[in-house]
């Protein structure tokens, strides 16, 4: 058995035991031990991990640990290049595309009205959830770390707030994502992509004060769902901002 010290940054060390978080600490590995069995060992899932450094070299989660060895474990960087040191998977994630768990239906929809490419249904079974994480490139958003340590799954976050308006705000802070809003571009309920669409063409779908007071109309193509911007849009539009606000350095 080797004695190996370790050092997590940043939100990584809120899944580690108070006494070991922010700071340097020992701990014991079995024979053979990889990084990726200890990190997880000690309660952070791999997926919120994007670069491993052992002894100041970047090294991939298979890099089995010996006598000595000094470990620091990083969060992703999304509004940093770190692809040049990348060990533990082949690229950083740059395009986010995310699948929620099932406790995460309103954090779905805030993230659909912000413009994320959000797949979510009530009956996702976890090995579902794992399978479509791997084979479409998707961050799992989950609340299971258990789920989150999936061995297929390279990228997931843990959502730590239980609010969907507070989930929306730390995914914004914690992905850096304020940059990559598109409002109101997708559909609420389907995810897909809304069209415009003229007034005339839906005029007798609509309830009869939207018909006097709004001109600008965006439809679903899968649902039929018809967008105007009345005072939910208002409503949305004004979490938005109070989300921007909260992310900003």
């Amino acid at each position: 058995m080797a004695t190996a010290t370790f050092r997590f940054y940043e939100e990584l060390n809120d899944f580690l035991a108070p006494e070991r978080r922010y700071r340097e600490f020992g701990a014991p590995c079995a024979r053979g031990a990889t990084t990726k069995h200890m990190i997880e060992a000690l309660g952070v899932p791999h997926t919120e991990v994007e670069l491993i450094l052992v002894n100041g070299d970047s090294v991939d989660f298979a890099r089995q640990l010996r006598e000595g060895d000094r470990v620091a474990v990083y969060p992703r960087f999304e509004s940093l290049d770190v692809t040049p040191l990348l060990r533990v998977r082949a690229a950083p994630l740059r395009d986010p595309r995310f699948v929620a768990d099932a406790h995460l239906g309103g954090l779905a929809r805030l993230l659909r009205m912000a413009g994320f490419d959000t797949l979510y249904r009530n009956d996702f079974h976890d090995r579902e959830l794992a399978a479509i994480a791997q084979h479409e490139g998707r961050i799992l958003l989950s609340r299971d770390r258990e789920l989150l340590k999936h061995r297929g799954i390279t990228h997931g976050c843990y959502v730590h707030a239980l609010e969907p308006p507070r989930q929306l705000q730390e995914l914004v802070r914690r992905l850096d994502l304020g940059r990559l809003l598109r409002p109101f571009s997708l559909c609420l309920e389907c995810n897909a992509p809304l069209q415009p669409v003229s007034k005339q063409q839906v005029l007798e779908r609509l309830p009869p004060a939207v018909r006097l007071h709004q001109e600008r109309f965006t439809t679903c193509p899968l649902c039929g769902r018809i967008y105007w911007q009345g005072s939910h849009w208002q409503r949305m539009q004004a979490l938005l901002a109070g989300t921007l606000e909260s992310a900003a350095p």
